[in-house]
């Protein structure tokens, strides 16, 4: 497995926000079952859902937690010529509250509706934990990945403060920074999240995310990383890509 396949597989993940997830059907034993569920990624780069009690899937989970998670790139005219990546994985329902109060504050800025029907029904985050990830970059680029996730060094109070402080006060420079990649310009955008090799924003309830001309190992990288971006005249990694 190349360092550049690892790389590609996560961006993958960072540049989708839902997949296909399959699990071991408790109704219908030996046979996988498959469901669409929203995701972003928790503070190790692990996938992090929001389900039902009642689901399905929930049932087959609290059976049987293994599972996987298939990501595919959107939007393309030959899905066998674009990237998908197929996460073998354990799934661990949160049950500290402390876990689960961390887990809320970042999945609400990813999904601001969620909010409602998790405070209303009975919903639980559950992370998908990696095992082995199989990732298709296109034809013949096909590659077994044992470590697909990247911890993210700001998650907490720290990504919360870059967060909140982009978008109440540089929304001139997010607004550049959707001119530049190209994305729509209504309605307004927010940023969502940042890690160490890109930002996410989200525009509605579309998801994007973009990549740091390098990689930031700490705030001070990342606002120098931001500044430099409101100040260019082109996309120095040549656009983004819907989530």
């Amino acid at each position: 497995m190349s360092v550049k396949a690892g790389k590609h597989a996560r961006e993958l993940l960072l540049k989708e926000y839902r997949g296909v997830l399959s699990t071991q059907s408790k109704a219908m034993p030996g046979y996988p079952f498959g469901s669409v569920v929203p995701y972003c990624l928790d503070e190790q780069g692990q996938p992090l859902i929001l389900i039902s009690r009642i689901a399905q899937h929930t049932h087959n989970l609290q059976l049987e937690p293994k599972c996987s998670l298939l990501v595919g790139e959107r939007g393309a005219e030959d899905v066998q010529a674009v990237g998908r990546l197929t996460l073998l994985a354990q799934a661990r329902q949160l049950t500290d509250d402390v876990a689960i109060a961390a887990a809320a504050e970042r999945y609400y800025r990813y999904f601001p509706n969620s909010q409602g029907y998790h405070q209303a029904h009975d919903f639980d985050f559950w992370v998908l934990e990696p095992v082995r990830a199989r990732y298709i970059g296109g034809f013949g680029a096909i590659h077994w990945i044992n470590s697909v996730t990247l911890a993210n060094p700001f998650a907490g109070a720290t990504e919360l403060s870059m967060v909140e402080h982009m978008n109440s006060d540089h929304a001139n420079a997010i607004a550049h920074y959707v001119e530049l990649a190209g994305l729509p310009r209504e309605p307004a955008a927010q940023l969502a999240g940042i890690d160490s090799e890109g930002f996410h924003l989200r525009i509605g309830q579309a998801l994007y995310w973009l990549a740091f001309p390098e990689v930031c190992g700490n705030p001070g990288a990342v606002r120098q990383a931001l500044v430099a971006l409101a100040r260019a005249e082109v996309w120095p990694t040549g656009g983004a890509v819907q989530a």
